[in-house]
């Protein structure tokens, strides 16, 4: 009788996830943590696993990053976290198919993946999915129902040459451009989601562009260099949207300041890191979770940007923290076909 439960203990100890009180052990892998997007991402992951390890959800929840969004390094890594037993991976790509493969043997071995931000597309995957198209949508949306501007010549920075998302959000504008025929994109440049090479590009193209822009539409981090460029040219600063990086913040506040300037910014927020932790967490706990749910951007206009800046670190980006009970709307929401929750 004896032998026959300690066979039934090793059985139970070898499950996935028994481990006790605590029982779950998820780990973030991420494929790179060298801008404030992706270290704001680390500290709010980190954030809601110490909230769910203090309230015994969970054993552990470690960070694994690659050092140069490798998607050879991110296998190895994954394979690595097959074999160590952890129940759950939320996954920040280096790769949309490269890491296909890895992802597949990790599900048929019994880990859940959650993917995010930059997704995969292995269909056993739950997907986190960023608009990214209504980010463009909500940028002209602003443009034309808000400030009512319906004609003229737009200049568009665009991010990363050959990526998904810069393809995405190219896409987004150009479809809701489609019904404004007198607004024009006359001028594009790459600015690499980085206020430095976008403050290049521009200054670069702005001798060729026609004098009357009204407005840049952008991806996210550019704001600020563009608004040097013009600044710097001599040129009057066009209707720029931001997106929620604390220095294009922050010159949004002094050129209102100055001049009444206003404009909007949007990009998605850090805190996705958190919908990820948290939809793991709830598929681990028996939750029935749609395969694909929406991430909505967070948007920031005049009614909330002191808000938004005062809780912004120098250097860091807006974030919102989204809470699990939060996640468990996103996820009720999905299923009744409706749209997300109000931000958190």
């Amino acid at each position: 009788m004896r032998k026959i439960c300690l066979v039934l203990l090793a059985i139970l100890l070898a499950a996935p996830g028994w481990a006790g009180e605590g029982k779950w052990r998820i780990a973030l892998s991420n494929d790179y943590a060298g801008n404030s997007m992706r270290q704001s991402m680390i500290a709010i992951w980190k954030q809601a696993a110490a909230e769910a390890a203090a309230k015994g959800w969970i054993a552990e929840a470690p960070v694994f990053n690659t050092s140069e969004s490798s998607a050879a390094e991110q296998s190895a890594q994954i394979q690595s976290l097959i074999l160590e037993g952890y129940d759950a991976i939320a996954l920040n790509a280096a790769s949309p198919t490269a890491l296909n493969a890895v992802v597949k043997e990790a599900i048929d071995a019994g880990v859940v993946v959650v993917s995010f931000d930059n997704n995969v597309t292995e269909p056993g995957a739950y997907i986190l999915s960023t608009e990214w198209r209504q980010m463009s949508r909500e940028q002209i949306d602003y443009l034309t129902k808000v400030r009512g501007i319906t004609g003229g010549n737009l200049l568009e920075i665009r991010g990363l040459p050959g990526t998904w998302v810069d393809e995405e959000f190219h896409i987004g504008f150009l479809d809701s451009l489609k019904p404004y025929p007198n607004l024009r994109i006359v001028g594009s440049v790459y600015g690499a989601w980085t206020g430095s090479i976008a403050q290049k590009e521009v200054a670069g193209i702005i001798p060729s562009l026609p004098a009357d822009i009204v407005a840049v539409i952008t991806q996210g981090g550019d704001g600020f260099g563009a608004a040097k460029a013009f600044e710097a040219s001599g040129r009057s600063i066009p209707l720029i949207m931001m997106g929620n990086r604390y220095d294009e913040l922050e010159i949004w506040r002094e050129l209102r300041d100055k001049s009444g300037y206003d404009t909007m910014s949007v990009s998605t927020s850090p805190g996705v890191s958190a919908i990820a932790f948290w939809t793991a967490l709830e598929i681990l706990e028996g939750t029935e979770v749609p395969k694909s749910m929406p991430v909505p951007p967070y948007v920031i206009t005049k009614t909330n940007l002191e808000a938004a800046f005062a809780s912004t670190e120098k250097g860091g980006v807006a974030a919102l923290v989204y809470p699990r009970s939060w996640v468990q709307g996103l996820i009720a929401n999905t299923k009744a076909g409706k749209r997300p929750p109000a931000d958190p």
